[in-house]
């Protein structure tokens, strides 16, 4: 039960943080922020201190596994590193004659970030950084498991921040045990509330008072045309399904395959320790007991999630993922949504114009907004997805948790959290990224008047309707 000292304890964090902040502002320079920022970077990607943050996640949540967990930690820090490396985030950032337009960067204050038990290092690290870029101080509300992994990060960036001379205060996070008072009072209480996790809590955020940045479901989607490069999307989709068994919400949820190759494909992906399964109701029954999630199967190894389906002795040696055979899309078919988990939902799909149907059913059923995958040679179908699908990102021809949220060979911007725009209900579209760590003040000068007169506005459209 959460007591009044409990909430006060939070008021005297945001306090700290709002002293520091303005310390940090005050003497701040693009130099310091920049190396605030790297300070961050340096506590998770050094080699040691990564491995420890691995283990350490893995164990306390139980969810995914150590060696892609250290990856991630280094591949999405590394990433970001380079994102803002150039970025201009204070002082005079932009100054037009033309337009006697001056726009200078400002930090926003003291940033709210709720983080998942499923990134328990990655994601407060990239939110830190970006935090930090901008000039800001941050507070942390993470997940009841991942508190333990979340104090050791912090305790690492104290000891660059030491280096360096910064305050410990510029990174806090609510003080353990969690509760939802505690991270409600956070929420009121910052100047901009930045969500990544459960619904509930991004619902929270946006009715929380505080100007907020939550981002949608993810189900991803993926569609595998006849013109594929079999081989290869199987190889990726496989890569990119198991990378720390699934808990990514970047990883494919289900897969749509046109009838044409539908055969072809399930041999490739076998190939890749893909496995089909025909009947849907055992995996269901054991996948969802009692309505909710198994956590005996969720986020686990494979040889772990076989044993809790009782499937160990039924499929191939070497087993990576399942994939299951399905028709049903909506709230009475479990497998058409998330699954956080070594399985995959396969449908089979008459032609492309069909894959597409089904994949907007699926995402409208879940998922909306987030992003779904082409394996395809044909760019205009990519095109077409992006003009007719609900969906703000296609990623093509790529293993999709390793692309959409930022890759070296793409260019989308390096981020643990995805905006789902008005699809998903999420005031972004974009990945997360340091933008949305600033806000600049706007200096107006006085220019020659351009004023067009009414002809020629009105000119094309008098042409065609009439006055």
């Amino acid at each position: 039960m959460t007591t009044p000292d409990d909430l006060t304890q939070v008021d005297l964090v945001i306090a700290r943080a709002r002293k520091a902040q303005l310390a940090f502002e005050a003497h701040g320079s693009q130099a310091r922020y920049d190396q605030a920022a790297q300070a961050v970077g340096w506590a998770i990607m050094e080699p040691a201190r990564n491995h420890s943050l691995a283990e350490l996640s893995v164990q306390t949540t139980g969810l995914g596994n150590v060696a892609d967990k250290i990856t991630k930690n280094h591949r999405k820090t590394l990433g970001l590193l380079r994102d803002i490396a150039d970025a201009k985030t204070f002082g005079v950032v932009l100054d037009d004659a033309s337009t006697g337009i001056t726009e200078i960067a400002r930090p926003i204050g003291i940033v709210g970030a709720v983080v998942p038990s499923t990134n328990p290092a990655a994601t407060p690290a990239n939110n830190i950084i970006n935090a930090l870029k901008g000039g800001n101080a941050i507070v942390l509300s993470p997940s009841p498991k991942g508190i333990p992994a979340c104090a050791l990060l912090l305790g690492y960036i104290y000891d660059e921040f030491d280096k360096l001379g910064l305050d410990h205060d510029l990174v806090q996070m609510v003080p353990a045990p969690g509760s939802k008072a505690k991270t409600q009072r956070m929420l009121e209480t910052t100047d901009l509330v930045i969500v990544t996790g459960s619904q509930d809590n991004v619902r929270r955020a946006y009715t929380c008072g505080t100007p907020a940045i939550g981002v949608g479901a993810g189900n991803v989607t993926v569609i595998v045309d006849e013109t594929a490069d079999l081989a290869g999307a199987a190889s990726k989709i496989t890569a990119s399904k198991t990378f720390d068994n699934a808990t990514s919400c970047s990883s494919e949820n289900a897969l749509v395959v046109v009838d044409a190759i539908y055969d072809a494909f399930i041999s490739a992906m076998a190939a890749e320790g893909g496995c089909l399964v025909r009947d849907e109701a055992p995996i269901i029954a054991k996948l969802w007991p009692n309505g909710h999630l198994n956590r005996a199967v969720i986020a686990q190894d494979a040889d772990v999630m076989l044993e809790a389906l009782n499937m160990a002795d039924s499929v191939p040696q070497g087993t990576k993922f399942l994939a299951v055979e399905t028709l049903g899309i909506g709230p009475d078919h479990p497998l058409s949504g998330e699954k956080l988990s070594r399985i995959v939902a396969l449908y089979r799909a008459k032609d492309f114009a069909d894959a597409k149907a089904i994949t907007s059913r699926i995402l409208s059923h879940q998922g909306a907004g987030h992003s779904v995958g082409l394996h395809s040679t044909l760019d205009a179908r990519a095109l077409e997805l992006g003009r007719e699908v609900p969906t703000c990102r296609v990623i093509v021809n790529q293993a999709h948790c390793f692309a959409t949220g930022g890759a070296f060979n793409n260019g989308l911007p390096f981020s643990l959290s995805m905006g789902c725009g008005s699809w998903g209900g999420n005031s972004i579209d974009g990945n997360l990224n340091w933008t949305h760590f600033i806000q600049t003040t706007k200096i107006a000068r006085e220019i020659p008047a351009h004023e067009p007169a009414v002809e020629d506005i009105f000119a094309e459209y008098w042409a065609a309707a009439g006055k």
